[in-house]
């Protein structure tokens, strides 16, 4: 059974960092990508950053970048969002999901989910 586990949310202040991770388990990984997305209220689900399982491309949508860094340590089957200078407008419930192969941008096309960890960013 696959299972995807998020931790590291929580609130800080704006310019603050958070560092999230993403525990996989289940099953192997190599051919997969895995991605970040995150909702606020009210709003749709949104990409975020995404990174080739085997390869180590990385992915981000230009609201992101330059600010968050996604990266994996296959060892440990775990992936990670670095989150630094945070802007109120980062709060939202982040996700972690995988893919196999390629990434992609939709939710839609992501096989597993994780359960979601809170991010807030107070001004």
């Amino acid at each position: 059974q696959v299972q995807l586990v998020e931790s590291g949310g929580g609130l800080v202040q704006a310019g603050g960092s958070l560092r999230l991770s993403c525990a996989a388990s289940g099953r192997t990984f190599s051919r997969y990508t895995m991605g970040w997305f995150r909702q606020a209220p009210g709003k749709e689900r949104e990409f975020v950053a995404a990174i080739n399982w085997s390869g180590g491309s990385t992915f981000y949508v230009d609201s992101v970048k330059g600010r968050f860094t996604i990266s994996s340590d296959n060892a440990k089957n775990t992936a990670y969002l670095q989150m630094n200078s945070l802007k109120p407008e980062d709060t939202a419930v982040y996700y972690c999901a995988a893919r196999k192969l390629a990434y992609s941008v939709y939710p839609g096309s992501y096989e597993y989910w994780g359960q979601g960890t809170q991010v807030t960013v107070s001004s």
